[in-house]
């Protein structure tokens, strides 16, 4: 069986957060059938997977980007802070990452992403380092 993109999309999915290919399929495929496969190959199968950077060095460009665009990115930010996570990061790594976006983000928005990390840790009884 030939490895596609969307196969390794998933593993890659599942590996940072077990579910979340159903959970996206559950969520959006009525609304927009198909969506859910779109995004698991192009994000995760194609970019995710590339070589050259390490699965948790791009968690952490994932979450100082988020951080760094504000606004509405809050819930996905949360997500990919879990994933980061899950990728081998410590909080001091991540916390540093969303700081470090202070300079290029501003100030508000590297707050609002170190609220973001405080209420994943919490949730998952990681005190702060």
């Amino acid at each position: 069986m030939t490895d596609t993109h969307l196969e390794r999309g998933r593993n890659i999915a599942e590996s940072l957060n077990p579910g979340l290919p159903q959970a996206l399929a559950d969520k959006y495929d009525a609304m927009l059938p198909g969506m859910s496969d779109s995004l698991v190959e192009w994000a995760y199968g194609h970019h995710y997977a590339r070589p050259g950077l390490d699965l948790k060095t791009r968690q952490l460009c994932t979450v100082a980007a988020l951080t760094a665009l504000g606004g509405g990115t809050g819930p996905q930010l949360k997500v990919n802070i879990a994933h980061t996570l899950a990728a081998g990061a410590s909080p001091q790594e991540i916390t540093e990452a969303i700081w470090q976006m202070a300079v290029y983000g501003g100030m508000p928005a590297a707050i609002n992403g170190l609220n973001a990390a405080a209420e994943i840790f919490a949730e998952r009884g990681i005190a702060p380092e």
